[in-house]
This record gives structure tokens, C-alpha cells and sequence, in this order.
């Protein structure tokens, strides 16, 4: 009975490892401004996005511009100083700004229901870009008015849905980790064989770190394959990356420490046989 029940446990440890990883990922990550803005800092200097964020705003700002028959010049001018700007410093500030912002409005709409997508706002990039064209003499830069591109992050159908399910995620991003832990520790001393037990309860919680690492990669091929046509691949993928790099990081970790604790256990026994 007692081999059974710490069976049983072992197995909802390893079915409670993924779950626990991604309600604290929830909580902590998605739901902290600061942690959410340094996920997103280094899309930055991901050329794919560096070009989306180029071509939306150059296709923003160009029809707002009459030059005549200097048109394409004015254009050309434009592409190369968005292309030169989002090298700089000042687009990375002016990026975790715009992310930060996102936010914002994402916590507002889970909370009042308003909004469809998460989306950065590049009016600050649009505001930098003119004032390096008009310092520049670049003619009717300073027709450029304030322009609002936007690129586009993550769209939830249901928002009821999502605000629900992130709100208990929130919460179980406290107590589940914390289950988690109290369920592999009473596996162990229930146990008849404690050394036994342990070495099954580190193979659990390894089974639960692949389990996280296929639910990950799972995940990004449906939500990769189902974008619309106008969203560049490209930078959709260095997006979801960013986002679930602690979920990825934390399989591996808890792989490693579940097949590590498994291996220990199973030595100790072995030595302890050795005459």
C-alpha cells in the first residue's frame, strides 16, 4: 500500500512540475512589468524584428509625406534612417518603453476587459526617426506628423477566457510550486523503500521537465502555423522565444536536477551494497 501511494505520488509530481513552471512563469514573468521587459529587451537586435519594425514604419510615414516628384527620394531617405536608427541606443530605450507600455495596456485589459491584442506602440521610434532627418536638412522631414505604428504581440479571441485563466494561474503561481515540492518529499517518506523511492520521484520530476520542454515546442508550432499571412514568421518566432525562454531554461534545469537527484540516490544505494 505504501509502494502504491508513493507511486501515486510520484506520478502527479511529475504531472504537477510542468504545471507549476507555468503558472509561475504567469505570475512572475508575464505578470511582472520589469521581468516582461527585459524577456522582450533583446528583440531589439533580432534583425527580423528590426526589419518589421522598419518596414511598418516606413509604410506609416511615407503616405503622410507630399514631396512631389522627390517621393522616392524622401522614401529612400526614410528606409535608411529607420534602418540606421534601430542599430542605436536610442531604439533600445525607445523599445523598452514601447514594451513596457505593452504592457501596461495588457494588465488593463485583463482587468477591464478592453483591447484584443497586445500591441508596442513605435510613435517614440517615429518621434526619434524625424528628429535625426530634420537635424539632418532632410527636406519635409518636418511634415512627419506623430505617427502611431503599431506591431502586433499577442491577440486573445476570448479576453473573458484569458482573464480568468491568467488570473488562476496567478494565484496557483504561489501554491502549486509549492504543492509540487510537498508531494515529492511524500513520496520519498511514505515510501517503504525511501532510496528506491527516491530515485523514482527524480525520474518523475525529469519526466515533468520533458513534458515542459514538448509542451513548449508543442505550443510554438501550433501558434507559429496558425498566424496570419501579413505576420512575418521570422520575427513571430523570435517573439514566442523570448517570451517562454524561462519556461524552456526551467525544463532543462529541472531535468537535470530530477536526473541528477535519481542518479545520486541510485549510486548511494549501490556503494552502500559494495563490500
Amino acid at each position: 500500500m505504501r509502494t502504491f501511494l508513493s507511486a501515486v505520488l510520484v506520478a502527479l509530481v511529475a504531472l504537477l512540475v510542468p504545471a507549476s513552471a507555468v503558472a509561475y512563469w504567469a505570475d512572475r514573468e508575464l505578470g511582472d512589468a520589469d521581468r516582461y521587459t527585459a524577456a522582450m529587451a533583446p528583440l531589439a537586435r533580432n534583425p527580423a524584428v528590426q526589419e518589421v519594425v522598419v518596414t511598418r514604419a516606413a509604410r506609416a510615414i511615407s503616405p503622410q509625406i507630399d514631396a512631389g516628384p522627390f517621393q522616392s527620394g524622401v522614401e529612400a531617405l526614410l528606409g535608411e534612417a529607420l534602418r540606421s536608427f534601430v542599430g542605436t541606443p536610442a531604439f533600445q530605450t525607445a523599445w523598452d518603453a514601447a514594451n513596457r507600455a505593452a504592457h501596461a495596456a495588457f494588465l488593463q485589459a485583463l482587468t477591464t476587459g478592453d483591447g484584443d491584442a497586445v500591441t508596442i506602440d513605435l510613435a517614440p521610434v517615429v518621434a526619434e526617426v524625424k528628429g535625426e532627418l530634420v537635424a539632418g536638412g532632410v527636406p519635409f522631414a518636418d511634415r512627419i506628423p506623430e505617427t502611431h505604428v503599431t506591431v502586433e504581440v499577442m491577440e486573445y479571441e476570448n479576453l473573458g477566457a484569458l482573464r480568468k485563466g491568467f488570473r488562476m494561474l496567478q494565484i496557483a503561481g504561489i501554491w502549486l510550486p509549492l504543492l509540487t515540492l510537498a508531494l515529492a518529499v511524500a513520496a520519498v517518506a511514505v515510501a517503504a523503500h525511501r532510496r528506491r523511492a527516491l530515485v523514482a520521484t527524480g525520474l518523475g520530476v525529469a519526466l515533468g521537465g520533458v513534458l515542459l520542454g514538448a509542451a513548449v515546442a508543442v505550443c510554438r508550432r501550433l501558434t507559429l502555423d496558425d498566424l496570419p499571412a501579413d505576420i512575418d514568421r521570422a520575427a513571430a518566432e523570435a517573439v514566442y522565444d523570448a517570451l517562454t525562454a524561462f519556461l524552456r531554461t526551467t525544463a532543462w534545469v529541472v531535468l537535470v536536477v530530477g536526473l541528477g537527484t535519481a542518479l545520486a540516490a541510485w549510486l548511494t544505494g549501490r556503494l552502500r551494497r559494495t563490500p
